[in-house]
């Protein structure tokens, strides 16, 4: 904790003009924050794409009285330093371009167990809600490490859940540690820690959860898991930004469909709309995608239907059979073979995805189940 290194890099990264990828590329450059502090401002030209301004910051004092301050606070609090040039953080997320240079961290945080991102609007349903217990009671037998936001609706039922089925749960704070935003879930942060869960943000201890920050915590959790789960949303909610994050980083996406009159499903619906997202027709499908353990006892589907009983439309089953016939093809393709518009097809493929007859991938592929 009182490594010279931890010292500057909370300096180096409070400086005005260096974000998260300016300090990667200095640390790369000269080998260490401290190296980079002392050496970027006059040797600024070995920087590929940085100019003068960017390190014009550089060796201000206040920055180290700043990491002096952060330092000692986070000694006093219990709160650890990880730092992504030495490789302290959770694996996924250093793969990320745009990872945390610093991430401060309550708690512990198992990084061999595999993780899974659940994430959704503060107005939660009883309809989301009934997912998210069903999803907990089917992956009982299962370890796995949940990550959610803390805020309330969705992400406090998901911690809450976790803590139930006595499953480590990690919370992305928008704010540094003097805070914890909402106030309402402060007992919900201490049992997550209680139970060997934890708390991280990218953000200093001082640093108030200002509307920006949500944003940008979210890339954290879309991050930090191969696969995040989008309950309810709506149209340009906080969740839809995780999920384009989750994509961005080629993790994998599920969203849980609901009416198309319901303002908690449309964000979902979109995503799987747009093939930015896979439809969960199942929670046992989802188990299996997901690689989790086959739950141990049978439950009732969210989305039950019968093979027998299943009868498609006539444009659903041209689609189903083209699909079936040349597994994985893309939409264009799709089209051609089938002589409809693209923006007919989706809708169609959509309904197929619901009945779980279709899976789709990136790139508007898709294969028949």
């Amino acid at each position: 904790m009182t490594s010279e290194e931890y010292f500057y890099a909370i300096a180096l990264r409070e400086c005005s003009q260096i974000g998260d990828i300016h300090f990667h590329k200095l640390v790369r450059t000269f080998g260490s924050a401290q190296e980079a502090w002392k050496r970027a401002k006059k040797e600024y030209k070995k920087l590929e794409g940085i100019g003068q301004r960017t390190v014009s910051d550089i060796g201000n004092k206040s920055h180290l009285e700043f990491a002096e301050e952060e330092l000692n606070f986070c000694e006093k609090n219990n709160i650890q330093i990880r730092l992504k040039h030495l490789k302290e953080i959770p694996s996924l997320l250093n793969e990320c371009n745009d990872t945390p240079a610093i991430l401060y961290q309550k708690g512990n945080i198992e990084d061999a167990q595999p993780k899974i991102s659940i994430v959704g609007t503060r107005n939660m349903t009883a309809y989301g809600k009934q997912f998210i217990e069903n999803f907990f009671e089917a992956t009982r037998s299962s370890k796995y490490t949940s990550i959610s936001g803390l805020a309330l609706g969705v992400d406090k039922e998901v911690h809450e859940q976790s803590i139930c089925h006595q499953k480590p749960t990690v919370a992305v704070l928008a704010h540094g540690f003097q805070y914890l935003y909402p106030a309402k879930n402060r007992k919900l942060s201490e049992k997550i820690l209680q139970e060997g869960g934890a708390l991280i943000t990218e953000f200093s201890s001082s640093r108030k959860p200002d509307r920006e920050n949500f944003i940008q915590r979210n890339r954290i959790v879309a991050g930090i898991s191969p696969a995040t789960i989008v309950v309810e949303t709506g149209f340009g909610g906080g969740s839809v930004s995780t999920a384009a994050f989750a994509n961005d980083y080629n993790r994998d996406v599920f969203a849980l469909p609901g009416k198309i009159t319901d303002s908690s499903s449309q964000g979902c619906n979109q995503l799987i709309f747009h093939n930015k997202a896979t439809a969960i027709s199942t929670i046992k499908d989802l188990i299996e995608l997901l690689g989790l353990n086959d739950p141990k006892e049978k439950m009732e589907e969210l989305f039950p239907y019968s093979e027998t009983k299943l009868q498609l439309s006539d444009n659903q089953n041209l689609i189903y059979q083209s699909i079936q016939s040349y597994p994985q093809i893309c939409l264009d393709d799709l089209s051609m073979r089938i002589d409809l518009p693209t923006h007919k097809i989706l809708p169609i493929i959509l309904e197929l995805e619901l009945l779980g007859k279709v899976k789709s991938f990136s790139g508007r592929q898709f294969i028949a189940i």
